[in-house]
C-alpha cells in the first residue's frame, strides 16, 4: 500500500506483533471479547493476509463492536454489508478500510468502507463489499454472516480525501478496477456531500469537478452502477463516469449504453484530465495501480496529487 498523503490524529503506526487488545478500549460485549484474543489475531501466518500486508499503516487505537443491520449481493460476485456502529469514538476518512474482527474465525479481514462518512454521522452505519474468495473473512461474509451477527472494526489507512473548508478548490480524477471501486465510491459519495452542502450552507469546502472512470469484466461486475448515475444525474455539471468492460458478451441495456465503453480506461483518457487542481486517486489490481500511477509521474504530475491503494 503507499499513497501521497497526510497522517492522521489519533492514528497509529503498529506492527503485526505488536498489536495490544485491551478491553477498556474496545466497546465491545463479553462474548465477542472472548473471541478476540491475541492467539486468534496472531494464528494466521500467511503471505495474503491483511495484518501483515498493512503491518506498518496507520490505523486507530480503538476497536469498536460492530452488528450487521443489512446485506445483499451487488454482482455475481460480490456481496455488501451495512455494519451498526454504536461507538461515538469510531469514525472514519473517505477511503479509508477496516480491520474486520470476526468471532470464531482466526484470521482479521481488511475491507475498505464504501460508504460516505456522512452515513456513519447520521445513521451510525457504514457499508462494505467484499468479493468471494476462498480467505476465510470473505467466506465468512458470503457463507455464514446473518443480520444480527457481531463483529468488531477498526479503521486504518492513508489513502483518503478530506478536504478542509479553507483548502485550496480541486478536481478529482478516480481510477477504479474490479472491487477497487469501493474506496472511490466512498470518496465520489463523501464529494457529493460536500456538494450538497455548498448548495444549502453556501459555504464550506468548494470541490471541483469529479470523473470516476471504472473498470470491470462485464456489466454485471460493475458494483453500485445505479448508485454512481443517480449522483451523476444529480450533479450533471460536476459529477461524470466512464464506466468500461473488457469481456462483455452480452448485449448492454439502454440505460447503461452512454456510459460504457468496451476496452480497458486508456492513458489517453486519462492524460486529459491533467491539470494543476487535480488530484488522481487509483485503486485497482496492482499492474493498473501501477500503470496509472507510473504514467502521471512521466506527465509530470506531482506526486503529492497522485494518491493510491494497493493491498489485495
Amino acid at each position: 500500500m503507499a499513497c501521497a498523503a497526510v497522517m492522521i490524529p489519533g492514528l497509529l503506526r503498529c506492527s503485526v506483533g505488536a498489536i495490544r487488545i485491551e478491553a477498556a478500549s474496545l466497546r465491545l460485549t463479553l462474548s465477542t471479547l472472548r473471541h478476540l484474543t491475541l492467539t486468534s489475531i496472531m494464528k494466521s501466518k500467511r503471505k495474503t493476509d491483511h495484518l501483515e500486508r498493512t503491518a506498518s499503516v496507520l490505523r486507530r487505537e480503538i476497536v469498536s463492536a460492530a452488528k450487521v443491520c443489512g446485506a445483499a449481493s451487488e454482482s455475481p460476485s460480490v456481496k455488501s454489508l451495512r455494519l451498526l456502529v454504536a461507538d461515538q469514538d469510531f469514525s472514519f476518512k473517505a477511503g479509508q478500510w477496516v480491520d474486520f474482527f470476526i468471532p470464531g474465525v482466526s484470521v482479521v479481514g481488511g475491507f475498505s468502507i464504501c460508504s460516505s462518512p456522512r452515513l456513519l454521522e447520521q445513521e451510525r452505519v457504514i457499508e462494505l463489499a467484499v468479493k468471494y474468495t476462498n480467505h476465510p473473512p470473505a467466506l465468512w461474509v458470503h457463507n455464514t454472516c446473518t443480520l444480527d451477527c457481531e463483529v468488531a472494526v477498526r479503521v486504518g489507512g492513508e489513502f483518503f480525501f478530506d478536504p478542509q473548508p479553507a483548502d485550496a478548490s480541486r478536481n478529482l480524477v478516480l481510477i477504479a478496477g474490479g472491487v477497487g471501486i469501493n474506496p472511490l465510491l466512498s470518496i465520489l459519495r463523501h464529494a457529493a456531500d460536500l456538494l450538497r452542502e455548498q448548495a444549502n450552507k453556501r459555504n464550506g469546502y468548494e470541490i471541483g469537478t469529479i470523473k470516476l472512470f471504472y473498470s470491470a469484466k462485464n456489466t454485471s461486475e460493475l458494483l453500485f452502477k445505479k448508485n454512481i448515475l443517480d449522483l451523476v444525474n444529480e450533479f450533471p455539471e460536476k459529477i461524470a463516469c466512464s464506466l468500461h468492460v473488457t469481456k462483455q458478451t452480452t448485449q448492454i441495456n439502454a440505460e447503461l449504453k452512454p456510459y460504457i465503453t468496451e476496452g480497458r480506461i486508456t492513458e489517453k483518457e486519462i492524460r486529459d484530465h491533467i491539470s494543476k487542481e487535480t488530484l488522481f486517486y487509483i485503486c485497482g489490481p496492482p499492474p493498473m495501480t501501477d500503470f496509472f500511477s507510473k504514467q502521471l509521474e512521466n506527465n509530470h504530475v506531482p506526486k503529492e496529487h497522485i494518491c493510491f491503494e494497493k493491498w489485495w
